[in-house]
């Protein structure tokens, strides 16, 4: 099968390749560069375990093919930490406030998050819920995912998260 030359820029690095016009973002992430962070769950878009940020909007890995995504510029989860390598205000706010258990729909859940607080930094947990329904979680329930994103919200307005939850 013939292939396509696509460029883009991952986690702010360019990136080049030649991609089978059927290859899903999904697999070229994984396959091709081995960013294994965003996961292969439904393959149908509903679980949003695959998400990533692509050209300021959550889009779901195993629903775009890579020749969709050239000249995008793409964040995995591989990308969200800080740039000194901590964790991020949202990456801590999970580990914080246990808002994982099994951890596999944890990647989509948090780049997901990541979005929703560029376009919406002070969510209200109503907000913070309808945010993320197009992600799902089959361990937590969901109460410290909320939790964990107020937290990071908190953390990235500059207040404490005790004073976000009042």
């Amino acid at each position: 099968m013939a292939k396509t030359h696509i460029s883009l820029t991952i986690n702010g690095a360019p990136v080049e390749a030649l991609v089978e016009s059927r290859t899903l973002l999904i697999h070229f992430l994984r396959e091709q560069l081995n960013l294994t962070g965003a996961h292969i769950g439904c393959d149908t878009g509903h679980c949003g375990a695959c998400t990533v940020d692509m050209d300021e909007m959550s889009v779901k890995s195993c629903m775009t093919f890579a020749v969709q995504a050239n000249g995008a510029s793409i964040t995995t989860i591989e990308g969200i930490a800080n740039p000194d390598g901590t964790l991020s205000a949202l990456q801590e706010g999970f580990r914080m406030m246990h808002g994982l258990q099994c951890g596999y729909c944890t990647p989509g859940m948090i780049l997901r998050a990541h979005r929703l607080l560029l376009e919406n930094p002070d969510p209200s947990e109503e907000e913070i819920r309808y945010g993320i329904a197009g992600n799902l979680c089959r361990c937590t329930g969901y109460v410290n995912i909320v939790k964990a994103i107020q937290y990071a919200a908190a953390k990235i307005n500059g207040t404490s998260y005790s004073e976000a939850a009042e």
